[in-house]
């Protein structure tokens, strides 16, 4: 049986403290330990960010974190998307992306999206209508790429 995400749009004060460590394991998980990727997740942008992530069972199987525009990029974006290695086999990276772009639309009224993704995931965002912009850089010793999705024509 297929598992259904229940979706959940926080600021950080209305985080329950369960929640929010939860969310920071998940992130030291793949970010850090799975990555091994030493670098600073705490950045102070998390309070003043939008917090989207998906559940079953009380367990949080998605998360991203977003901005408005001028919080972090020029245009709305969105990252430290990630989701549990146990759990990518039921597709919920594509329904996390999916509903990022819908919040970004509900909260911040803008079809446009710029976000850095790490270079291997280009196909991933390319799936989801993001085109790559600018060359190729390293960040925290990963290489990345900024990407747009919307862009007017």
């Amino acid at each position: 049986m297929a598992q259904v995400l229940t979706w959940h749009v926080k600021r950080f004060e209305e985080f329950t403290i369960d929640e929010l460590h939860d969310i920071m394991k998940l992130r030291s998980d793949v970010f850090v330990v799975e990555q091994d990727c030493v670098y600073p997740d705490l950045d102070g942008k998390d309070r003043k960010a939008l917090h989207v992530f998906g559940t079953t069972e009380k367990k949080i199987r998605a998360y991203a974190r977003l901005f408005n525009t001028g919080e972090y990029f020029e245009k709305p974006s969105f990252g430290r998307v990630v989701v549990p290695a146990k759990d990518r086999k039921f597709g919920f990276g594509h329904e996390l992306v999916k509903k990022c772009v819908e919040v970004v639309k509900e909260y911040y009224d803008s079809d446009e999206i710029l976000i850095s993704a790490q270079t291997y995931l280009k196909k991933f965002y390319e799936g989801h209508g993001f085109a790559q912009v600018g060359e190729e850089y390293l960040e925290d010793g990963i290489p990345h790429i900024n990407m747009i999705r919307g862009r007017p024509t």
